[in-house]
């Protein structure tokens, strides 16, 4: 087992992040769909917060990135947007590490609620989920639209 912490992120961080988002989205088999940048999350890393599990080198092995929202049956909430493990770093807890993290915060946020999506062919996350009882709703689907769709928006 080797030795990590999880912490915050910092700024320093974000070169790191983008690239594990990167290789999330070559994952889930679509890499073309990112368009962010290191630029763009230091402009906007106020809407968003992140935990990065690193090891003795600093070297950043996963992210666990979230951002609160507010659901109208339930009030405040937690989202997390992208849990990722690299590779190489995977079978050693460190997912798990980063969940208990985003619920030790949403418990100190008063949060009503923790959600996330999961691809349904990904079994190994859909394990773990399972494991510690989270609930897996088949029933809604994503409604998404870009931002040439968001500027092209008309009813």
């Amino acid at each position: 087992m080797m030795n990590y912490s999880i912490r915050p992120a910092q700024d320093a961080d974000f070169p790191a992040i983008l690239s594990i988002i990167k290789e999330l989205a070559l994952f889930e088999k679509a890499p073309e769909k990112v368009t962010n940048s290191v630029e763009q999350m230091l402009e906007e890393k106020d809407c968003f917060r992140c935990f990065v599990a690193v090891n003795d080198q600093n070297e950043v092995l996963a992210i666990s990135l979230y951002f609160f929202a507010y659901y109208t049956w339930v009030g405040k909430s937690l989202y997390l947007d992208d849990l990722y493990v690299r590779k190489p770093f995977r079978k050693q807890g460190i997912a798990s590490a980063l969940l208990k993290k985003i619920f030790e915060v949403a418990r100190e946020e008063n949060c009503k609620r923790v959600r996330w999506q999961v691809l349904n062919w990904n079994e190994n996350a859909i394990k773990l989920y399972e494991k510690c009882g989270a609930t897996i709703d088949n029933e809604w689907s994503n409604c998404d639209f870009d931002r040439q769709g968001i500027l092209e928006f008309s009813l």
